[in-house]
Parts: C-alpha cells; structure tokens; sequence
C-alpha cells in the first residue's frame, strides 16, 4: 500500500521511501543498470556535526511536511523560499536522515555558477600531464587510451581518470532509490542557469561529450568514473547517464529574483515564513530544551523586532545560548542580546526607534 505521508517531519528514521508509488506516468525514469543506494549510516560521517544536529532537531511545520510529500509523490525539484534564518538549507538534510537517502549531495550556487559544474569536472590539464608521463615510460605497450598496458599497468591517460561527477551529475546515476541534492541559493546564479536546469531536471539525464567520443575507443562503451563526495567509480555507458529514482532536489532561494514561469512550472514551491512564539519554543526545545523564563523574554523581544526587519532564528539560539552559558548580569545579558540579533536587512534600530 502506498504511504502519505512519506516524510513524517517526526526526525524518526523509517523506510518509508520504499513504500512510495510509483511515479506519474510522465515522470518514469529507466536509467540503468541500476546503482544500490550509499549506505544511509554513512550519512553522519558524510556532514558536518552542524548539519547532523540541524538534520536531528528540525522543526517541520504540516505545511512543509505536506509539500515535500508532494514533490517526492510527483517526483519534481522544491523550490524552498523565504527569509534567512528559516530552514531552508536544513529541510533536505532532515528528510534525507528521516528517510534513509543517505548522504546529501550540495551544490552551492555562486554568480559564476553554470550547469557544467552541476554535472562533472573535466581536467584536461591534468590528463595531457598524464599521457605525456604514459609516452615516457619503458614498458608503454601503446594501448588504447584507459587500457593496461604492459604487465598489467594502468594507462593513466584515460579520460575518466581524470573526470568527476558533479553533485547534480551524482543525483542522476540510476540509483535504485533516490539520493537528495541541495541546490542552495539558485537566486544567486546568472541568468541562465534556472532556464538551462530545465531540460535536465525534466528529462533526468545528461550526456558527457568528452566520454561519449572516448566510448568509440572501447569494446563496451563504459567508463568508470568518480562520483561527487566519494572515492569510489561508478560506470556510465558511452557517456550517457540517466536515472532510474528520481533524487529529491531541493533548491533554496531567499527571494533576491523571480524566476522564468516555465522554471517555476516545473518545482513544487514552499515558502518557509518566520515562525510564531509556539514554532520557536520548539525550536528552542529542540536545540537547547525547554526554554526558561529568560529564554522565553528574548523569543518574545525576537517576535517584536523580526516584525520590522529580517532576523534570523540563529541570532535568536546564539543570544539563549550565551545567556545560559554566560556568567553575566542581567544587564549585560541585554547589552548582549541586542548585538547578537541585529537586522540582516538594511532596516537598523536607528530607523526603528
């Protein structure tokens, strides 16, 4: 029987990603042969201890729980927006703990971001170096490029020893379940990329130009490459890839541009907003536990302020944080607190008060 919801938002870890249907008739994928999935018990030595912990205490609103359910159910990216501070880069790294995803794949998106960077790195320095080596060596039996040569060595000068898979070119190996990918910030990037993520969000494959020429050369077509965040090669044939599960993609926005219509057509959106005084008690419970008399005041001074320019839940941890662990006066303790949560955006206490 098919499971809603499928992410729970409890931080339980369960297998409900196998109980998921099947997916829409136009989103099926046939990638293969297909990959088993990394070990989902690699995942905490795969983050940082920062990211464990946010993956471990998220606080997942009924809105969002239904929405990532939508986007897992329809097999399509989510677009997460909304103010700094909310959780929008946390989300994947929850439901990929909840649900057994294993390791999270992150692209981070900077001006100068293009989608060949999502897919793979090419050297070709790196592989002229290596061939120039190969023509040296006494024992060179002028093989084919990426075969042995003499006495079982190596040939060094293939083109797949010298290529590796981006993280979106990871998430679209034909893994038997879904990996999750973090495209975080994409309302950084040009122009272009939101438009030239299309094509491959939509068809969930890519072609590699480099190993699609290189495939001529050998019996099988396959080349073993290095997928992102590991040292392990996995096979791609005569240079295409496709996948198989969908992985669950999820890009962060903070609102700085809108994007093209047909971009927005094809993503499930949430907007993640600034949570009231019962969301932030839990937050607070669940990084720090339950919060004090004190802790309870500086939610209530973060509620009043964040109305009038953007905070970020953070500056609110950092300021009960230090309050608990601090031996300050009461005083000080306020001095303190007023720092640590200053406006992000250009609003500041000058043109409040």
């Amino acid at each position: 029987m098919p499971l809603w919801p499928v992410y729970t938002g409890t931080n339980e870890p369960h297998d409900g990603i196998a109980k998921l249907p099947p997916p829409p008739p136009w989103r099926a994928f046939d990638g293969g042969p297909v990959l088993p999935a990394p070990d989902a018990a690699a995942d905490a030595s795969a983050v940082s201890p920062d990211r464990t912990h946010r993956a471990e205490t998220y606080q997942a609103t009924r809105e969002t729980v239904q929405l990532v359910n939508a986007a897992l159910y329809l097999r399509r990216p989510l677009l997460v927006t909304g103010p700094p501070g909310t959780g929008k880069s946390s989300l994947v790294y929850a439901v990929a703990r909840e649900l057994r995803l294993g390791p999270v794949l992150r692209w981070n998106i900077t001006s100068r971001s293009t989608l060949h960077d999502g897919l793979y790195q090419y050297d070709p320095l790196s592989r002229l170096y290596a061939a120039r080596q190969e023509a040296g060596r006494p024992d060179r039996a002028g093989g084919e490029e990426g075969t042995a040569g003499t006495e079982g060595t190596e040939n060094r000068s293939g083109i797949e020893h010298h290529l590796r898979l981006g993280p979106l070119g990871t998430a679209l190996l034909p893994y038997g379940r879904p990996r999750a990918l973090l495209i975080d910030e994409i309302d950084k990037s040009d122009l272009d990329l939101p438009n030239d993520l299309l094509n491959v969000l939509e068809e969930g494959q890519y072609e590699i130009p480099e190993l699609v020429r290189a495939s001529r050369l050998t019996p099988d077509g396959v080349a073993e490459v290095l997928a992102d965040g590991t040292d392990e090669r996995v096979p791609v044939a005569r240079g295409r890839v496709r996948c198989r599960a969908f992985p669950f993609v999820v890009l962060t926005s903070n609102g700085e541009r809108e994007f093209p219509p047909a971009f927005l057509r094809r993503c499930v959106t949430l907007h993640l907003r600034q949570p009231d005084d019962q969301h932030l008690a839990e937050i607070v419970r669940a990084h720090l536990g339950e919060p004090d008399a004190y802790a309870r005041t500086l939610i209530e001074r973060f509620l009043s302020r964040s109305g009038v320019g953007d905070l970020a839940t953070d500056q609110l941890l950092n300021a009960i944080y230090l309050a608990r662990s601090a031996d300050l006066d009461a005083e000080s303790l306020d001095r303190l607190a007023e720092q640590l949560m200053p406006y992000l955006g250009q609003t500041t206490q000058s043109d409040v008060f």
